[in-house]
């Protein structure tokens, strides 16, 4: 099976969150599994074009816009560790800056550049005479590829047997756009814009709405999730679309690339270990405190709770506000972050690494070494999510003995179990109210496991134990692809 994958973001050359780390892992999946993926990608300037062995092709990709035609450069280049190939779209106005979507507020021209890479695809499909029986498209970022192969390619010998599978990561950012701008570029004109369109929403064109009314299937990120969000609390707005698309919407839970995040193996880390080694767990746990200037005249064994987030409400962050000083007056734990995002929020982890020095280690902006070490050291890992379309780093945590506390929803009801004491059943701490004192009794039970044996030793077997592999991923999507197909025929 062909698949285009059209992604704004892909591991490891351009990642703002967990979107870059399951594409990529997917379509390194779909190769080994005999399928034939590529991926398109915008070339940002930031992308290190020697380090990954990047080559201009002799290709100039002419990409129609609204009434006249726009020119890029095609370049080429592979995945890391696998055959998959990469093509990069250089269009130094739109993507030659610093960041994806614009660092805190998003770019005000990402109507244009978006719609510009969505209607690219294609063309740079038919200059590598690359025939797809799927078009994959992920976020609001590529949601006009599902209008585009609907309206304008539909006849094309090249996609005329093609399907369009429209993922959504996160249904929080839709792409809300000035309608006489993003129809003008995409060539629909306002006559396509009226109450009810497929464009149109709350009098704004929402291209999050457009990729799950054209698309032939609609998968999300969990099956919790694609349950929740046919709700208000969870569906920002688009529980209509999404219910009236009910019947071709399905939940497919990520994956995790084990040759990545895996202790047993993962040179990041201080000291590999297995699933009986946790002795060298604690070596890590005593080597990263080493690393951030503690010694052993530090009190080594206090819990360590980390979290390694986004900085933003989705997260959860308030909630720890309220009650991260109680438990560190209270000397209860050791706090580590990493993370980046809103300004409120850093501010508020200086100050706590200012006020606790010796009981909290905050790391502000991203470091995939770091994370790796903050994994293998941790014991508990925080996601007090207020909705978590899947989440990947609970699954990164379990998988290296780091006990997850939870919030229940979204992928994080389908990946974490509670522990029970009677059975030993179970890798995690659940709460369900979103509220600081549900969370706050999900912290103490948590903490009365912690070097209570046999439990200790039990629900960190359990949690790495867990197989959370991009394969079951790759293969579920194989499945969704087939019925996509079925559905066009």
């Amino acid at each position: 099976m062909n698949i285009l994958i059209a992604t704004s973001e892909i591991a490891p050359f351009a990642k703002a969150g967990g979107l870059a780390d399951v594409v990529s892992s997917l379509a390194i999946e779909w190769a080994k599994l005999g399928e034939t993926p590529i991926v398109i990608l915008p070339k940002y300037g930031f992308i290190d074009i020697y380090k990954y062995a990047f080559e201009p092709t002799e290709h100039t990709i002419i990409v129609p816009m609204g009434q006249w035609f726009e020119y890029a450069r095609l370049w080429q280049g592979f995945l890391p560790n696998s055959g998959v190939p990469i093509y990069l779209i250089e269009h130094n106005i739109y993507f030659d800056r610093n960041g994806i979507y614009g660092d805190p507020n998003e770019y005000n021209d990402n109507d244009r550049r978006f719609i510009f890479f969505s209607r690219a695809i294609f063309e740079v499909a038919k200059i590598l005479n690359f025939k797809p029986d799927i078009i994959h498209a992920h976020d609001y970022h590529t949601a006009f590829c599902m209008a585009f192969l609907k309206s304008y390619y539909i006849h094309d010998p090249l996609f005329k047997e093609c399907a369009g599978v429209f993922t959504i990561h996160n249904l929080a950012y839709q792409g809300k756009f000035n309608p006489e701008n993003a129809l003008m570029y995409s060539g629909f004109g306002m006559k396509e814009f009226y109450p009810g369109s497929w464009f149109e929403k709350y009098g704004t064109v929402n291209a999050m709405k457009t990729g799950i009314m054209f698309a032939d299937k609609i998968t999300t990120v969990s099956p919790t999730y694609s349950r929740e969000i046919r709700y208000p609390y969870f569906s920002e707005g688009l529980q209509d679309e999404l219910n009236q698309r009910g019947a071709d919407l399905i939940g497919v839970l990520n994956g995790v690339n084990y040759d990545e995040w895996n202790p047993e193996i993962d040179n990041e880390i201080f000291e590999k270990y297995s699933i009986n080694e946790f002795d060298k767990k604690y070596n890590n746990k005593k080597q990263f405190l080493f690393e951030h200037g503690f010694t052993n005249e530090d009190d080594l064994d206090l819990p360590l709770i980390s979290m390694v987030t986004r900085l933003t409400e989705q997260k959860g962050i308030d909630l720890l506000a309220t009650k991260l000083e109680y438990f560190l007056h209270k000397y209860k734990f050791r706090f580590a972050l990493l993370g980046s995002g809103e300004r409120r929020y850093t501010d508020f982890f200086h100050y706590i690494a200012w006020k606790y020095p010796k009981l909290a280690i905050i790391d502000i902006g991203y470091n995939n070494n770091l994370s790796h070490k903050l994994f293998a050291a941790s014991d508990f890992f925080l996601m007090p999510s207020r909705f978590e379309p899947c989440g990947l780093t609970q699954m990164y945590s379990m998988k290296y003995g780091t006990i997850p506390i939870a919030r229940i929803a979204g992928g994080l009801a389908d990946t974490i179990m509670e522990y029970n004491y009677e059975n030993s059943q179970g890798s995690g701490f659940l709460f369900w109210q979103y509220n600081a004192d549900d969370f706050s009794y999900a912290i103490e039970r948590a903490l009365q496991i912690y070097n209570n044996q046999p439990h200790w030793n039990n629900i960190r077997r359990n949690a790495m134990a867990n197989n959370f592999s991009s394969e079951k991923s790759a293969l579920d999507y194989i499945e969704v692809f087939n019925w996509a197909h079925e559905k066009i025929k």
